[in-house]
């Protein structure tokens, strides 16, 4: 009987385990997660920080009874912080007593996920400055909005977070402000895009500073102003949503590949450079099925993805990773945004030979009452059409239609094919041309 230990218990390595246990029940699966939460949705927590959702538990997918029922050993408040592959051991931390011992395996699971970014600036230490990635995160914010102290609240970051907890803090009738190092919010989409998501934003009462870099966090213990290189403003509460890093820095010491930022190396079956060592998640690459090699997404669905095929060939199988598209939609206050595959900027860097197209559609049919528009941008092969990348934006009908177009990239689709894809028809939900029908057949 062969003998799996997973360290990280979230989503890479709790799929990794349920799939291998179900696979073979007798297989000895043993995990060793530092922090007190399992196998929990942390896309959930902005609505969890707001009060959409009050009840934590509700994002615990199964609780370490349920794990231990299937066969799966757990160990909360466990920290591995050493991997010996030579003898094919682990040294663990017990964090309740500060006791430390060492434990076998025969196939080792690294999904040790990320941490937040936190820059170096003066006055980060002070009280109510937050980040916001785990459970214990979220509990601990979402105390602090309480007070009716804070009404102030700066965000640093316009990513997906960032701009996910703007949309938290309206709901929770704060005043919020937005600062952005970068040009636009949602860095990852284009301008076209980006900009209904800001125009969205301010219409809503967020203050948006862009192209700004803070440089100090000010007060005596609590934190009371965000001081930037533009100007300087009030702060009850601050929390930091610039970015994670890779948790990979307890395994420095081994002769495994990673990239400059941390994240393991791994090929399409999981493995990483060290025989019986696989790796998924948050703290690892992940193969791009567009751009062709690996690239660094941290998203939960490819997670959990990654993490089920790692179980499977833990056990001895083959399972090839076809690639990941990077596909995201966020709710933004009224809006619905979404992406899928590459955008120009990323056509640009890798010096694809690409054209784009940029349309404006509707929700569903203009005689059926309250249609709405949806903008959406194309990146496409100029001489093929193949499709490359899709960002939608609009009030409804965005999130599901997103994934129409995920599955044209996946299958390496034209525009001509799409823009002639039997889609479903009627007045309520579609135009006799759908949106996304309309936006393929006008890439020329």
């Amino acid at each position: 009987m062969s003998k799996i230990i997973v360290i990280g218990g979230v989503a890479a390595g709790m799929s990794a385990a349920s799939k291998a246990i179900r696979l073979e029940p007798e297989t000895d699966i043993i995990v060793y997660e530092k922090g007190n939460f399992l196998s929990y949705g942390a896309c959930g927590l902005p609505y969890y920080v707001s009060n959409v959702n009050e009840d934590y538990t509700k994002m615990i997918a199964r609780t370490p009874a349920q794990f231990e029922a299937m066969g799966i050993k757990v160990k909360l408040r466990h920290e591995v912080v050493k991997v010996y592959p030579e003898d094919k051991s682990v040294v663990v931390r017990d964090l309740e007593n500060g006791n430390m011992f060492v434990d076998k395996y025969d196939k080792l699971m690294i999904s040790t996920g990320a941490s937040p970014i936190v820059p170096p600036f003066p006055g980060v230490n002070l009280k109510n400055v937050y980040t916001l990635k785990t459970l214990e995160d979220g509990m601990i914010l979402k105390e602090a909005l309480s007070k009716d102290n804070i009404k102030n609240v700066v965000i640093v970051g316009a990513g997906y977070i960032g701009i996910e907890l703007a949309e938290s803090m309206v709901e929770l009738k704060k005043n919020v402000r937005v600062v952005e190092l970068g040009s636009q919010v949602l860095g990852n989409f284009d301008t076209e895009i980006s900009s209904i998501v800001e125009e969205e934003l301010i219409k809503q009462g967020v203050k948006l500073n862009l192209n700004e870099s803070v440089q100090e966090l000010l007060g005596y213990e609590e934190v009371k102003a965000v001081k930037t290189d533009k100007g300087q403003y009030e702060a009850d509460l601050v929390v930091i949503c610039i970015g994670v890093r890779p948790n990979t820095g307890f395994l420095r010491n081994l002769p495994l590949q990673m990239e400059r930022n941390g994240a393991i190396i791994i090929d399409r079956e999981m493995r990483t450079s060290i025989p019986d060592i696989y790796s998924a998640g948050d703290c690892a690459m992940v193969y791009h099925k567009v751009l062709e090699e690996n690239a660094y997404i941290p998203l939960g669905t490819t997670a959990n993805k990654l993490g089920r095929i790692a179980g499977e060939n833990m056990l001895g199988k083959h399972i090839k990773f076809k690639g990941t598209l990077g596909s995201a939609v966020a709710k933004i206050l009224d809006l619905e945004v979404a992406r899928t595959g590459i955008s120009e900027k990323e056509a640009l860097k890798f010096a694809l030979d690409y054209k784009t197209v940029f349309v404006k559609a509707s929700s569903h049919a203009a005689y059926y009452p309250n249609p709405t528009p949806i903008f959406i941008k194309l990146i496409y092969e100029k001489g093929t059409k193949k499709l490359l990348g899709a960002q939608m934006v609009g009030e409804k009908g965005v999130a599901l239609r997103i994934d129409v177009f995920a599955a044209a990239i996946h299958n390496e689709m034209t525009t001509a094919e799409l823009g002639m894809l039997d889609l479903c028809y009627a007045p309520p939900f579609a135009g006799v041309w759908d949106a996304v029908h309309i936006a393929a057949n006008a890439a020329k």
